[in-house]
């Protein structure tokens, strides 16, 4: 209960503090490396990266679990079961690189 306690409150603070530091605005006219409008960025694309690896591991890891049970119950299936295996991890795969997208587009608006 206190780990959850503990990741509760962290999250709580993500999302108060984030928003702060998203929105900040840079001292004159002209955005400069002093100003944080550029943290925003650079921890944007961080949890971008973060949330699609996170979730693809997970995925791979239910698929990977899930079709090797089944191929360990019946063995002769393990060909039907390969072709849908191989293309749910491209497909997992992919959120994965959009997640890279979203991050490099993200790093590349840093000054």
């Amino acid at each position: 209960m206190k780990n959850f306690t503990k990741l509760a409150l962290a999250a709580l603070l993500c999302l108060i503090a984030m928003p702060l530091v998203a929105f900040a605005e840079a001292v004159g006219d002209t955005a400069t490396a002093t100003g944080l409008p550029w943290l925003g960025y650079a921890i944007g694309a961080g949890i971008a990266i973060g949330f699609a690896s996170l979730g693809c591991g997970i995925g791979q890891g239910i698929l990977a679990g899930n079709t090797t049970a089944g191929i360990a119950r019946n063995p002769g299936a393990t060909a039907t079961m390969n072709t849908p295996f191989i293309l749910g991890m491209v497909l997992i795969e992919s959120i994965a690189i959009y997640g890279l997208l979203i991050a490099l587009l993200l790093w590349l608006k840093l000054p």
